[in-house]
């Protein structure tokens, strides 16, 4: 029992600080921390950005432009005031700000050249009548080369400035695969391309920079992130975390399991890894290490749970809004499918969270430590508006970037009248202004992946490399038929599980360098189409990678939401990414689970209760079981041998053929049989 334990732990007079909250999400998250500007400087950035916000609410309410133009203006704005905001090196963030002939509103020179260039460069292809357009692709001019390659030289930069070296780095391999293509080895072997044919096809069609991903940022998720900033400004925030700490504050390790549930609740709104983990943790992070939690432990708790908020319906992340125009599905069946792999999320951190606090003897919260929930409600119920109108508007079947025009709407509504927590014009600003943040670092990162895709259409090694990965995999399953009984797996299965082995690892790599969003696009582009070759649905397949993906928020050594809870609990951040990334393996067995069980997912053609209700329940007890094993921790402490059978009988649980789920019981039963009788003798010690 922690001597802390005996301190007064409230949260009654918790409430989130919103000034602090963007105080730190600029502190720990690079994409939304900007150089130092004058005053002038602030203000002239801080008028673009609502600009920029203004348009994409105005657009989202009365109609998108054309495509070409819509995503021209967006990208546009996103490179100019990624020149303007992001220094060329980290040490210009230090620099104090002067405003001179060469540094106007303490902004270099040579940035406000690469902003007008950047500025001119993208707006050059939308300018271009569509007829003009339809002859010049194929058959560029001097002038849409020299733009062309000059807008990528700047897209990589910008990227570079804004969410560092490693998605820039991977664009440059593709392209030089792209130019380079008769001297890569074996299968990889192609024509081979001009700089001028690459351009052409990166430049000027909708196939490379100006394609879906850029698509998507500009008419989607700029809209929602706009959104869950007026939501969580308005006070739903608030809320959302009274509620969870009525709910799940009284069990034992109180805070960390009111950091799960709030951290569901809240990335409802937010989408985004880092603002759930410092808004939610700047609570319960504190409350935490009170309780007797230690300080890397409470942060992981926080991160691992916060990188829920971009599997979380109705908002989800970026990755969920690419999934409507990849797969030409309504939204409302990417909620639907979201719901039981949110679920799982949570419940595999909960679990280990769970076993910990069991484990460390750590209590709940008293009934005086907890806010009142009807008070709560009394205070704050308009501002659960806004989200059932966006809700609303959704399930009605229009388009998701007017259901986020009306709870915009709603939102500015509430929070200029509500009298409890009403919100002045100049908040309104700050809103508009904060939204905009977001757009910057994923909209230079969604053009950049662009180049990707545009190569891999171009030369089609996405076909190539799916092949290369279903061959290894049935020559890794042909070898291991030959070790495991058939009776327990078939060829088939083996085939895909290797599959799926290999696109996890992968992607978790990938997350060690890119960004959530970036990761999903590329893995989606080269990876899902080998398990759609093996027989998998392709929402299946996307599912699978946004995932897996999601833990590169959590994996050193980028780590975002690690890094960010760990400086808010003075931790160590690479003790805390490890931490945080144990607290997600519970969750590892989901998607494989789905693969193997489709009904888990709900919107699945071959659908049907008793399929789902096997594989939900089987990916429950999976989950507790790898929980328990790596907590060392059921019912009384583990052993080695305990440890070993709760692994295995979890991976047991991935591919739910008869005979593999039985021997998964099987194993389950004498760790039990040990567990409940070392609880019997535990109790039967004196105090």
């Amino acid at each position: 029992m922690s001597e802390n334990q005996d301190q007064k732990i409230s949260l009654q007079a918790m409430e989130l600080d919103e000034e602090k909250a963007r105080e730190l999400e600029e502190k720990f998250d690079s994409e939304i921390r900007f150089r130092k500007l004058t005053t002038y400087g602030s203000y002239l950035v801080g008028f673009l950005l609502i600009v920029l916000s203004i348009f994409h609410y105005y657009t989202a309410g009365f109609g998108l432009l054309q495509e070409m133009v819509h995503r021209g203006i967006h990208l546009s704005f996103v490179l100019a005031l990624v020149f303007l905001v992001f220094p060329l090196t980290k040490r210009g963030y230090d620099k104090t700000p002067r405003s001179t002939l060469f540094t106007p509103f303490g902004i270099p020179i040579y940035d406000w050249l690469l902003a007008i260039g950047a500025v001119v460069a993208v707006a050059h292809v939308p300018l271009i009548p569509l007829d003009d357009l339809a002859f010049r692709v194929g058959n560029p001019t001097p002038t849409d080369v020299f733009l062309g390659l000059l807008l990528i030289v700047l897209l990589l930069d910008a990227t570079r400035r804004s969410v560092g070296w490693p998605l820039p780095i991977i664009c440059i391999i593709f392209m030089a695969y792209a130019i380079f293509g008769p001297y890569m080895p074996s299968i990889l072997v192609h024509p081979g391309n001009s700089v001028s044919q690459l351009v052409n096809h990166l430049y000027l069609t909708t196939q490379g920079i100006y394609g879906l991903a850029l698509g998507v940022v500009a008419t989607y998720v700029f809209h929602f992130v706009l959104f869950g900033v007026f939501a969580s400004r308005i006070g739903l925030g608030q809320l959302f975390l009274d509620c969870a700490a009525w709910v799940a504050g009284r069990f034992a390790g109180g805070p960390a399991k009111v950091s799960i549930f709030g951290s569901a609740l809240f990335g409802m709104i937010s989408g985004s890894s880092v603002a759930n983990t410092v808004t939610v943790g700047s609570l319960t992070i504190p409350a935490m290490i009170r309780l007797g939690y230690k300080r890397n432990f409470a942060a992981a708790v926080e991160a691992a749970s916060s990188t829920g908020g971009q599997v979380t319906p109705p908002i989800m992340g970026a990755a969920a809004f690419l999934m409507i125009e990849f797969l030409n599905l309504p939204y409302t069946t990417i909620i639907l499918a979201a719901v039981v792999p949110a679920f799982m999320h949570f419940f595999g951190v909960l679990m280990q969270v769970h076993f910990e606090a069991k484990r460390s003897g750590l209590r709940g919260l008293r009934p005086d430590e907890m806010p009142d929930v009807k008070e709560a409600l009394k205070r704050d119920w308009p501002t659960i508006i806004p989200l059932v109108a966006l809700i609303g508007v959704l399930v009605s079947g229009y388009t998701p970037y007017l259901a986020a025009f009306w709870g915009i709407t709603l939102c500015v509504v509430v929070g200029l009248l509500n009298p409890r927590r009403r919100m002045s014009i100049s908040e309104v600003m700050v809103c508009l202004r904060d939204g905009a943040k977001y757009a910057l670092a994923v909209g230079a990162a969604a053009a950049t992946v662009g180049i990707v895709i545009g190569v891999v259409t171009l030369t089609g090694v996405g076909f190539k490399l799916s092949y290369i990965v279903t061959s290894t995999a049935a020559q890794m399953a042909s070898f291991s038929g030959s070790i495991i009984p058939a009776v327990m797996f078939s060829q088939t299965t083996l085939t895909l599980l290797f599959t799926l082995l290999m696109t996890g690892v992968v992607c978790i790599l990938m997350g060690c360098g890119i960004p959530t969003t970036a990761n999903y696009i590329i893995m989606v582009t080269i990876a899902a189409p080998a398990l759609v070759l093996l027989g998998v649905e392709p929402i299946v397949a996307h599912f699978f990678v946004f995932y897996y993906g999601l833990l590169a928020d959590i994996t050193p050594p980028v780590a975002l939401a690690a890094y960010a809870a760990a400086g808010m609990a003075g931790s160590d951040p690479f003790k805390t990414g490890n931490t945080a990334f144990r607290l997600g393996l519970g969750k590892a067995l989901v998607p494989f689970v789905f693969v193997f069980s489709p009904s888990l997912l709900l919107v699945t053609k071959d659908f049907n209760l008793p399929d789902f209700l096997l594989a939900f329940f089987g990916c429950a007890f999976g989950i507790v079981c790898l929980g328990a094993a790596l907590s060392r921790f059921m019912l009384v402490p583990t052993k080695a041998w305990e440890n070993l059978l709760l692994v295995l009988a979890a991976f047991l649980m991935i591919a739910p053929e008869l005979y593999s789920t039985v021997l998964g019981v099987v194993l389950v039963i004498p760790v039990l049989l040990r567990q409940m009788r070392g609880l019997q003798i535990q109790k039967a010690l004196p105090a």
